[in-house]
Formats: C-alpha cells, sequence, structure tokens
C-alpha cells in the first residue's frame, strides 16, 4: 500500500484555561512559517478563553503579504501548553478566519527543538533546551499531560505534609519548652 506524502505536521497538545484549570485538548499545527503563536478566534470563543486586549492591536500579514482579511489581533490567551511530559505558561495572540485551533509557530520550535519524523509526523521531544529540565519519555501510556498533573499533585501533598510534619515538630518543640520551664519553676 502506497502511503500519502505528509503534508503537515500535527500534535495532540492539552491546553489549560488559567482561571478554571479546566483542560483542553487539541489537535495543533506546526509551523515554520508562523512568527508566533497562534490561537482561532473561533475556537477560542467555543472553548470558553479568558480574552486579554492588547493595548495595540497588531497587523498580520499571510504568507503572500497580504493583510489578513479578519483584521489585526487585538487579543491574546493566555494558557499552560502541555505536550509528553512538558509544560510551558504562554500568550497566544487570537486571530480569526484560521483553519486550526492553535498552531505553534517558530518560537515553541525554535526553544523545544522537537526531533521531527518527516515521513510518519511523528514528534519526540529529545532536544529540549536546558532550563527545559524535561526530557521526552513515555509514561505508562499516560499522556504527558496526564503524567504531568498526576506528578504536580503527588509534589503538591508532599509538600503539604512536609508542611504538617513541621507544624507538628515546632508544637511538640513548644511543649517541651513549656515543661522544662514548668520543671525549674517546679510549677
Amino acid at each position: 500500500m502506497e502511503r500519502k506524502p505528509l503534508r503537515e505536521v500535527t500534535i495532540k497538545i492539552g491546553l489549560e484555561r488559567l482561571d478554571t484549570q479546566e483542560g483542553i485538548m487539541v489537535e495543533a499545527l506546526l509551523d515554520s512559517g508562523a512568527t508566533g503563536l497562534v490561537m482561532s478566534s473561533e475556537f477560542a470563543r467555543k472553548k470558553g478563553f479568558k480574552l486579554k486586549k492588547l493595548k495595540r492591536p497588531m497587523q498580520v500579514r499571510n504568507v503572500d503579504g497580504s493583510f489578513n482579511r479578519e483584521g489585526p489581533i487585538e487579543n491574546t490567551v493566555e494558557v499552560n501548553v502541555y505536550y509528553k511530559g512538558h509544560v510551558e505558561r504562554t500568550e497566544i495572540n487570537v486571530i480569526g478566519g484560521q483553519k486550526w485551533g492553535v498552531i505553534l509557530g517558530m518560537p515553541w520550535i525554535e526553544h523545544y527543538n522537537p526531533e521531527i519524523d518527516w515521513k510518519t509526523g511523528e514528534v519526540k521531544m529529545t532536544r529540549c533546551p536546558e532550563e527545559c529540565g524535561r526530557q521526552w519519555r513515555l509514561v505508562q501510556g499516560k499522556s504527558g499531560w496526564e503524567k504531568q498533573k498526576e506528578e504536580e499533585e503527588k509534589e503538591e501533598a508532599g509538600k503539604r505534609w512536609e508542611e504538617k510534619e513541621k507544624r507538628k515538630i515546632r508544637k511538640k518543640g513548644k511543649t517541651m519548652e513549656v515543661k522544662k520551664v514548668a520543671e525549674e519553676w517546679e510549677i
């Protein structure tokens, strides 16, 4: 069976709305010709993203150099973007007239430098920058987003337990001091 040539590379990412912490899965286009991260205004509206008005609208040019018929970028959305164990808080420009819900352009591609198999379209996160601190790995058949959430919840639970133990020790220390004073004073 002859395989169709690859026309575009897409990845399933998780977007987290910061106001509600609601997670939304979306197929995003990787576009080396895009100079930013873009979300369709229709997608933003349907999914209820909170729009943040820009101080000054940004004119957008299409690939052919013409201005976008839907007008300038006037809003952004701030989201957490999840992909295979990686998470990034970022602002995405919102614009009308887009076929894709989300486009990850050169800033994202350059920053994460993903390994792309141009025959299959598989995208691996094997060359992340040092500050990323996360290496790509399959995790028990779960998406990176799900695993990331589990790890964060475990970390938070561990921090809460540590704080509780510290409070117990402080309380015990104060109790011991009171007992020592009481013994000295023969109370």
